[in-house]
């Protein structure tokens, strides 16, 4: 089933607009939920982003977030009890093609739930990135449909080997094209503020509560290139992606070029914490 502007239906009852200006402009914003044994994880902090992202954009939905949320349970339901992912649209709506925002508009809601395993080997085992400039614009924290940008640098990422792309703002690292990027020196862990410059994963939310419950010092700083170089450790974090080691930049070896002791503690901590969200949903369930 699809969730489409606020009904369970069918797919071949969905119908795009060629007006739609989700189409024309990427006038629109999207989340991508984690599903663990059928539930939604960490729901209300993506319910949060979601709004958070629709008010920047100025993007006004009839449903409250409750409601909205109410409705993804129904979606994750019908999904069943397997691990996947529900992934949510939302545009602005259907408008003849104008660059201003029409007065009246209805915003038009998409979602649906794709079965999704973790990277189990990458997350062992780390991955290969590299580095690429940002030229993305100044309000990276709204989860916009607007990711030429970031898909440009993944392919690039690909063609040269690589998992991941890095993107480097005037000497400063900001997040990866998918992921948000830390880096460990001397056992403390830094990662660029949650500015604009980035989007403020979910992922790295729990990241940075986990390091407080395991005593880990964590900085919200942004660091260099070199200092990205230089680093004993560097890990990323996505909703898919979970935590994954990156054990090489631009074919240099971070570290041992092997995941690093503080990386493999968080891994373990965040599977964990998976974990006791599982049996809260089974207590909550029974």
């Amino acid at each position: 089933m699809f969730l489409w502007n606020g009904e369970l239906v069918s797919e071949e009852e969905i119908q795009v607009s060629y007006n739609d200006r989700g189409y024309y402009f990427g006038d629109g914003v999207y989340e991508v939920f984690r599903i663990y044994r059928g539930q939604l994880f960490e729901k209300q902090a993506h319910m949060k982003r979601l709004y958070q992202s629709m008010h920047l954009v100025r993007i006004h939905v009839p449903w409250d977030e409750e409601a909205l949320a109410a409705k993804l349970d129904e979606l994750a339901a019908d999904f069943g009890n397997g691990d996947g992912y529900l992934y949510l649209q939302i545009t602005r709506g259907a408008a003849p093609r104008t660059h201003t925002i029409p007065d009246q508009i209805d915003p038009v809601m998409l979602g649906y739930c794709e079965p999704y395993a973790s990277p189990i080997s990458q997350i062992k085992q780390g991955i290969p990135a590299m580095t690429t400039e940002d030229i993305r614009w100044h309000q990276c924290n709204i989860k916009s449909l607007n990711l030429l940008p970031n898909t440009l640098a993944r392919q690039q990422a690909k063609e040269a080997g690589a998992e991941e792309a890095i993107f480097i703002r005037e000497g400063m690292v900001t997040e990866g094209s998918a992921s948000n990027l830390f880096i460990v020196t001397g056992g403390v862990i830094r990662t660029h503020p949650a500015d604009r410059l980035i989007l403020e994963g979910i992922t790295r939310q729990v990241i940075e509560r986990i390091a407080e419950e395991e005593g880990i010092p964590f900085e919200n700083t942004a660091c260099s290139q070199d200092e990205l170089m230089a680093a004993d450790e560097v890990f990323l974090t996505s909703t898919t992606r979970e935590i994954t080691p990156v054990i090489s930049i631009d074919n240099q070896p971070i570290g041992s070029g092997t995941p690093g002791p503080v990386t493999r503690q968080l891994q373990e901590a965040f599977n964990r914490f998976k974990l006791v969200f599982d049996r809260k949903n089974i207590l909550s369930i029974q």
